[in-house]
Parts: structure tokens; C-alpha cells; sequence
């Protein structure tokens, strides 16, 4: 099953988003075994990420291949396990954030390509800067040393509410814009997942976080 989705999935992007840019597809494997993991890379997948930093540790050695990206909330205390490690951390969402993975990267020597969060429901439950502070918060960040801001990302809140979700999706293509105009480092405008990344497709993100779309649904009984 697993094969025959990446496929599907990789056929249906291969046409690109609405502006015909290249979309790239992170597999999302929070609660996902390695063996599943390794068999989408093997089917085409070349980007995963995990939502928790144990299971990036305790699977990193496992999985064969693959960008690593960092996708979920993440605690200043455990910047240290990923900076170096990760191909792209898309949910800074705090300044406190930014500073520390600027810290570790200032100790370790290397540069850390990130995401810059968006709260772009204004959700409680969510982190992220609001979108009126989108673009103030991508300039300081990218006046950090070893930090290099290669975008956004957003995640759209649950609704049926299709007008409202286009117009959220056309406020995030509009701040994206607005910094890539000025940087060339900027490239990504990560939004969409299982439920949605069509209509984010549609309206200008280049790319996804699917995880059921990919593996099937999860099986919460698992450890975590």
C-alpha cells in the first residue's frame, strides 16, 4: 500500500503547484516504524519528518536515506539533537526558538536551514508568530548568525469554510512572496497535509506534509 500511494502521489505532483513550481512531498511519520519509512524511500520518498525529537533520535540511524526535516513543536532544550542533524526545522515559532537554534549552530559551526511558523488561524492550540508579525519575525531571524530562513509554514485550521481556508492560503502565498522578492534564500512555502494539500496546491504552496495520505491511518496504540 505504501508503495502504490508514494506512486500515486508523486504522479499527481509531478505537474508542480498552480504557478507550475516543483512541489516537494515530506513524508510524515510521526508514530511510523522504520521499516514503513524505508519502504516509501525506496518508492520515491526523498524527505521525512518527525513531529518529536525522541523518535528523530531513535530512528535516525534506521531509516535509509532521505532529507531529514523537523516538523513539530520543538523545546529549546532539545534544539541540541537536531541542529546539524536536520535538513530543514519548519515550525520556529517563537523568537526564544530562533535564539537557541542560533546558539547551537554558532557551537557546532554550521548553518541551520529553517521555516518560519505562521499562526495564520490565530488557534490557540497552535504555535507560530501571527501573520501580521510574519515578515518582521523572518527579518530577524535571518539577521541571526547560522541561521539561513529558506521560507514558511502554516498549518490551516479545521473547517468546511472553503472561502476562508482560499483567503488564509492567499495571505501565505502573499507574505512568502513578499520576502522571496527581497532573498534569494527563500524557497519553500511549507502548507498542506492529508486533508488540505490540494487546496494549498491550488493556491500556491510548494510544499506538503502528508502522512496518512502515504501510510495509511495511524495506529495510536503504538509507543510514542
Amino acid at each position: 500500500m505504501i508503495t502504490e500511494n508514494v506512486k500515486t502521489l508523486l504522479g499527481e505532483l509531478a505537474a508542480g503547484n498552480c504557478f507550475g513550481e516543483k512541489v516537494t512531498l515530506v513524508a510524515a511519520t510521526k508514530t511510523r516504524t522504520p521499516e514503513e519509512i524505508n519502504e516509501a524511500i525506496r518508492a520515491g520518498i526523498a524527505d521525512i519528518g518527525e513531529n518529536k525529537v525522541q523518535e528523530f533520535r531513535e530512528k535516525y540511524d534506521a531509516v535509509q536515506g532521505g532529507r531529514r526535516h523537523f516538523i513539530g513543536h520543538l523545546q529549546t532544550n532539545k534544539v541540541k539533537y537536531l541542529v546539524g542533524k536536520t535538513h530543514l526545522i519548519h515550525s520556529v515559532d517563537r523568537d526564544e526558538l530562533a535564539a537557541e537554534i542560533a546558539k547551537r549552530c554558532a557551537l557546532s559551526g554550521v548553518t541551520q536551514d529553517i521555516l518560519i511558523q505562521i499562526n495564520i488561524g490565530c488557534e490557540e492550540s497552535k504555535g507560530g508568530f501571527p501573520l501580521g508579525e510574519g515578515y518582521a519575525a523572518y527579518a530577524r531571524c535571518r539577521e541571526m548568525q547560522g541561521l539561513r530562513v529558506r521560507g514558511f509554514m502554516a498549518m490551516l485550521p479545521l473547517s468546511n469554510d472553503a472561502e476562508l481556508l482560499t483567503s488564509l492560503c492567499d495571505e501565505m502565498r502573499a507574505l512568502y512572496e513578499k520576502a522571496r522578492d527581497g532573498d534569494g534564500n527563500i524557497a519553500f512555502l511549507s502548507m498542506g497535509m492529508s486533508g488540505d494539500w490540494r487546496l494549498c496546491l491550488s493556491r500556491g504552496a510548494n510544499m506538503i506534509r502528508l502522512g496518512t495520505a502515504i501510510f495509511g491511518a495511524r495506529d495510536y496504540s503504538r509507543p510514542n
